[in-house]
């Protein structure tokens, strides 16, 4: 076997333009609802494989395309979470009521991006982010990788990262 053969590749996109304005709020220790905030989140992605016929282990376009997508959906948006245990979303017509304990929001549904996880997390963004990611590339692109990961910045220099080994 050749030290090439042994030889791991990966590919990491990160862009100026890969960012996007959201709000959110989350729950922590219990029973604790952060106030309404917004951040300037900034989004990389990361892919591990092998070298293909053209030597490279994906093409560097195709991710930040993909990427791009997903940033734009959720640029200037109330980010909620779908499947949290206490914080009830309900969607209308026109609009989305939120519930937690005894307060309440309103905001307009065009406005918001309603995702299913179970707090608008750093953390559950990123996981979020790759299966979207995932879904939207081709499968036999993606069959040739050995791993993903997603990185979100919430924050300067507070990332949050999701790794998926896809071999496994």
């Amino acid at each position: 076997m050749t030290s090439a053969s042994k030889d791991r590749f990966r590919v990491r996109v990160t862009k100026d333009h890969l960012v996007f304005s959201a709000a959110h709020f989350i729950t922590f220790a219990g029973g604790i609802c952060e106030r309404l905030h917004g951040h300037n989140w900034r989004v990389a992605a990361e892919v591990w494989g092998s070298l293909d016929q053209n030597q490279y282990v994906y093409d560097f376009i195709a991710l930040r395309d993909g990427l791009q997508k997903i940033v734009d959906r959720l640029d200037h948006r109330m980010l909620l979470p779908l499947s949290h245990p206490t914080i009830k979303v309900v969607t209308s017509e026109h609009e989305v009521e939120v519930k937690f304990e005894d307060r309440r929001w309103v905001f307009p549904l065009e406005e918001c991006v309603i995702l299913p996880v179970i707090n608008t997390t750093a953390e559950e963004i990123a996981r979020w982010m790759l299966d979207e990611w995932l879904q939207e590339q081709p499968a036999e692109l993606v069959s040739q990788l050995a791993s993903v990961q997603v990185d979100v910045e919430e924050n300067f220099g507070q990332w949050a990262s999701c790794f998926r080994d896809l071999n496994g």
